[in-house]
């Protein structure tokens, strides 16, 4: 099943509502959250269609209580949910240029498992020392994928900035059961948090001005552009 949040254009909402993916067409289901649509048993009652072309995608979780991002299968880092932004976001750190670092990240649900797979942009950048080099921005979105409808292992993921190819590479290796396990040991998953599993590369010296595409097979794309 393909998940979102989203709002009609002609209605802008900062959460948005909760949808289903059916072809062209976004189906408003009846949950204030994602979150609360996993922990509600993933069912909900339709209501309004809208056609893709005539609403607006945000990040599917707006504000994860954590966010875990794995850069290896056994160690990962936390990062600032705060920073959080969605499809179509300007992101910026007052720097000439940034790096962005394509992921796969997944979404707990009900009682601490996995829901869903989306894709995950860490932005970093480089003229600042490590955390705060990667404190301001993680592009989230555009849609959420439950994990009965997508096999992860060997999906390809494109990164075209200003419409030319970057990076082209598969995602594999990593053991998202494995994490879930690590990230839950001696704790709690709360519905929303987000656990994010290596990047497949570093794309660097994205400008001021760039409109940037993280294309990942089976989810969409996530576009986002650097503010001048």
């Amino acid at each position: 099943m393909l998940l979102c949040m989203f709002h009609p254009l002609d209605h802008p909402l900062e959460r948005g509502w909760v949808g289903r993916i059916d072809g062209e067409h976004v189906v408003q289901l009846a949950a204030q959250t994602l979150p609360s649509f996993f922990t509600g048993g993933g069912g909900a009652r339709e209501h309004a269609v809208y056609a893709l072309g005539d609403v607006c995608l945000l990040a599917p979780v707006l504000h994860p209580p954590a966010v875990r991002v794995f850069e290896s299968q056994g160690s990962f880092a936390f990062a600032n949910p705060a920073a959080v932004v969605g499809p179509r976001a300007e992101v910026s750190n007052g720097s000439a240029a940034l790096a962005v670092l394509p992921r796969l990240a997944a979404v707990v649900g009900a009682d601490g498992a996995l829901g869903g797979t989306t894709i995950l942009a860490e932005w970093r950048d480089p003229g600042r020392r490590a955390p705060k080099d990667r404190d301001f921005a993680l592009g989230l979105g555009p849609l959420l994928v439950t994990l009965d409808a997508l096999e992860t292992d060997g999906l390809e993921g494109v990164v075209r900035v200003e419409g030319v190819e970057r990076l082209r590479a598969r995602f594999g290796g990593f053991d998202w059961k494995a994490a879930r396990e690590l990230a839950a040991d001696g704790t709690w998953l709360r519905p929303g948090d987000l656990i994010a599993g290596p990047a497949l590369g570093m794309v660097d010296g994205v400008a001021a001005g760039s409109s940037v595409e993280v294309d990942v097979d089976g989810i969409g794309s996530l576009v986002q552009n650097v503010s001048a």
